[in-house]
């Protein structure tokens, strides 16, 4: 235990170190004045101002510098330095006994002790300040002040003067620039701006940058006499001299770098650099957990509006289904994100049945966007009941004037006459659609097309065909043959076809949510719980 009168000491190795930053309770200087007894001579401790070191009833005493023997006397002196600072030394007089020996181990002992006291507050001190930022990480959302308070902790620690933290760019896996105009400045004590934000790098080739990011700490007694140093007259301007760096670097992924300063030349130990690199680990830390943060915050957000635009997308498509007792119609649509870039819409039109499918490329936000330029388009120009070959080619005109060239859509559009049974349509590029037969049998609408988007100049022909009373018209996306088996297997066409011709085979009657209910069935036994890698549309109007 420290001495009452020594309470207020608290050494630091970068400070001029006194004896006094290591006295007890006076174990040492009794134990050279029972030593001394041992050889039959005075063995002194004394201090770094040549004072005499006694213990007493509350530890130690120091006296004056003419306590104890004199020069004269004094036949042997071992001095006492820990780190760069003479602390002491411990003093001998003549004996008849050699001291040649003795007096270096206890010197020796002395010193080893010493250096133990330093490393263990060093480490205290160490402790402390990681024990502060670790408590600072927890949902740490502001990094700037995380760090600023880890550069204040290595600064008040380490007895530094100056010193800054700089980010890379969050996308950069190290040094990408031969100058320091991409770094992000975090937080920064004690330099000027011309300093903190001079686009040079301090080294040539950003090389303490470099080393920093690899893992090294880099230290440097003195900037003025390092010849890795690019501008001595901005160091002169400055007024730093020591200099230490370490990266900040997590799981092994580059985040920027911390530079501390002394006003003076300083030789860092391996205690100094210790420090500095954990504390640069921490503040590592601190940015990422900032960013993880502040990801999720902005992935609920992105969340949200997707559900919203989800929402959005969902009124676009038919709120009701026509109702007419000469057919009826069941619907299946399923986005594979929260949004899709599938449509289909089904209305009145003229007294007859209007019914569409589209699937515009891509997936996600971006398709959604694009159907619903393409539904909009298609809707302005369908409800004016012009033939299916004539509204694709205003859809693919609209479209392939405002959108890029790699911006495109299929549809297939038909109109239906309940009266009798008769269908006119035209494809552009669309998984053609198919007709259950009551009678037995499965017909293909395949007329092909080229694609909306494209060549605002495309045409399209038309097609006819019969929907007898108990026929079935199945209209889709690819996404229903497109579906995968657990074995990386596609559904494909001919797997519907012989679906739908077995449906045909059925003597009992069916209605439109009969076949969508056998069709789902049997794509859902066939993919199981994969994931589904596209949206899927599946229309069924059937003739009554």
């Amino acid at each position: 235990m420290h001495d009452h009168r020594a309470h207020d000491i608290h050494p630091n190795v970068h400070d001029a170190l006194t004896l006094r930053d290591f006295l007890t309770d006076g174990s040492l200087a009794r134990l050279c004045i029972e030593l001394g007894a041992i050889a039959g001579t005075t063995i002194e401790l004394r201090d770094e101002r040549d004072r005499l070191v006694t213990p007493d009833t509350k530890g130690w005493h120091i006296g004056t510098a003419g306590d104890g023997l004199p020069k004269s006397d004094r036949v042997r002196t071992e001095p006492l330095i820990v780190g760069d600072s003479h602390i002491g030394a411990i003093v001998a007089g003549p004996s008849e006994t050699s001291l040649d020996r003795l007096l270096p181990l206890i010197a020796k002992t002395a010193i080893e002790w010493c250096h133990g006291f330093l490393e263990l507050r060093h480490a205290v001190d160490e402790l402390g300040v990681l024990i502060e930022l670790s408590s600072l990480l927890v949902g740490a959302e502001d990094v700037s002040r995380v760090v600023e308070r880890a550069l204040d902790s290595v600064l008040r620690v380490l007895s530094l003067d100056a010193g800054s933290v700089v980010l890379l760019p969050e996308d950069a896996d190290g040094i990408i620039s031969d100058d320091e105009a991409d770094l992000r400045l975090c937080a920064s004590r004690g330099l000027t701006d011309a300093w903190l934000h001079n686009p040079e790098s301090l080294s040539r080739g950003r090389v303490f940058d470099a080393l920093a990011l690899e893992g090294e700490v880099v230290a440097v007694e003195d900037l003025l006499l390092d010849d890795r140093v690019r501008n001595d007259e901005q160091v002169r301007t400055e007024r730093v001299r020591g200099f230490m760096c370490a990266g900040l670097v997590f799981r092994g992924k580059p985040i920027g770098v911390m530079r501390v300063y002394a006003d003076t030349p300083r030789v860092f130990s391996e205690l100094d650099k210790r420090l500095l690199r954990s504390i640069a680990q921490q503040a590592a830390a601190a940015v990422q957990q900032s960013k993880l943060i502040r990801d999720g915050r902005r992935d609920r957000e992105i969340e949200r509006q997707l559900k919203l635009a989800a929402n959005i997308q969902r009124r676009m498509l038919p709120r009701t289904l026509p109702d007419n007792p000469r057919h009826d119609i069941a619907v299946h649509y399923e986005p594979s994100f929260e949004i899709g870039g599938d449509f289909y819409d089904l209305f009145e039109v003229k007294g007859k049945l209007a019914i569409a499918v589209g699937d515009v490329v891509g997936k996600g936000v971006p398709a959604a966007m694009l159907m619903s330029l393409v539904r909009t388009s298609f809707r302005a120009h369908a409800e004016r009941g012009a033939p299916p070959d004539e509204v694709l080619a205003l859809v693919n005109r609209d479209l392939a004037r405002d959108s890029l060239d790699s911006e495109f859509a299929t549809m297939w559009f038909g109109l239906l006459d309940p009266e009798d049974g008769s269908l006119v349509c035209a494809s552009a590029g669309h998984e053609p659609p198919m007709i259950v037969r009551a009678k037995g049998g499965c017909d293909e609408l395949s007329i092909g097309g080229l694609v909306v988007g494209i060549d605002p100049t495309a045409t399209y022909a038309l097609q006819h065909a019969t929907l007898e009373p108990g026929d079935s018209l199945i209209a889709y996306t690819d996404g229903v043959t497109d579906v995968m088996s657990f074995e990386s297997e596609r559904f494909g066409k001919p797997r519907l076809l012989k679906l739908l011709s077995h449906i045909s085979e059925q003597k009992h009657p069916h209605n439109a949510y009969d076949v969508l209910g056998n069709i789902l069935r049997e794509l859902r036994q066939f993919g199981g719980l994969a994931v589904r890698q596209d949206d899927s549309t599946l229309v069924v109007v059937r003739r009554t």
